[in-house]
């Protein structure tokens, strides 16, 4: 067990500087969900580019305006969504990328200034996020890098407790319309080279069950 938790920790070195592929999701079978309530929470560093991070609540941004220092500061996106800005007032933050709302702060400050500058950027990417639970090292609720994928996850949460029942993993998903899937993963087939199918991409509000 000890040689596979290595394994997957060289895997994962070897996935960050490789261009992210397609993946192929596996079967998924409706269930509901059977989980236990994260032990940690860690940062990942955010490789999403400012026309593809979606921001959500809990982001940190660093919003400037050139030349306006009493408009310009860093704040995070609040539970509802919103920030506040001088002049503007509250503004809706979560659902858009860093470049909308760029794009909408400047607009709304076209009635003060003539031909406002504005820079947003994510200083602080805490609002995608999953879980991982059961016999992990390190179980809890981890802040996502884009192209994450079941075996990172792993990875990043110091890899599997000796007891681990490695060919049972399975990741619980929610849709957009609140149903619920039931991804399988079998570590030992992936680390092998086989049904790579399995090693699908993360996506917010995943949850990887390791019994």
């Amino acid at each position: 067990m000890k040689s596979e938790r290595l394994l997957s920790i060289v895997l994962l070195g070897a996935m960050i500087g490789a261009t992210p592929a397609t993946v192929l999701h596996g079967q998924s079978e409706k269930i509901g969900i059977d989980g236990h309530a994260a032990a940690a929470s860690t940062t990942v560093k955010l490789h999403a580019s400012a026309n593809e991070y979606v921001i959500g609540s809990d982001d940190v941004l660093a919003i400037n305006v050139w030349r306006e220092p009493e408009i310009s500061r860093t704040l995070p996106v609040r539970p509802d969504g919103n920030i506040s800005l001088p002049l503007i007032g509250d503004l809706v933050a979560s659902g858009h990328t860093p470049a909308q709302l760029q794009s909408e702060i400047k607009q709304q400050l076209l009635t003060y200034f003539s031909n406002p500058e504005v820079t947003v950027v994510v200083q602080e990417a805490k609002s995608h996020k999953f879980n991982i639970v059961g016999e992990v090292e390190k179980p809890g609720s981890y802040v996502m890098s884009s192209s994450m994928t079941v075996l990172d996850a792993i990875a990043l949460a110091g890899g599997l407790r000796d007891f681990a029942k490695a060919t049972k993993i399975y990741v619980l998903r929610v849709s957009p319309d609140g149903s619920r899937a039931r991804l399988p993963f079998n570590y030992k087939h992936v680390i092998k080279g086989s049904n790579l199918q399995e090693n699908v991409e993360l996506e917010p509000r995943d949850t990887i069950v390791v019994p």
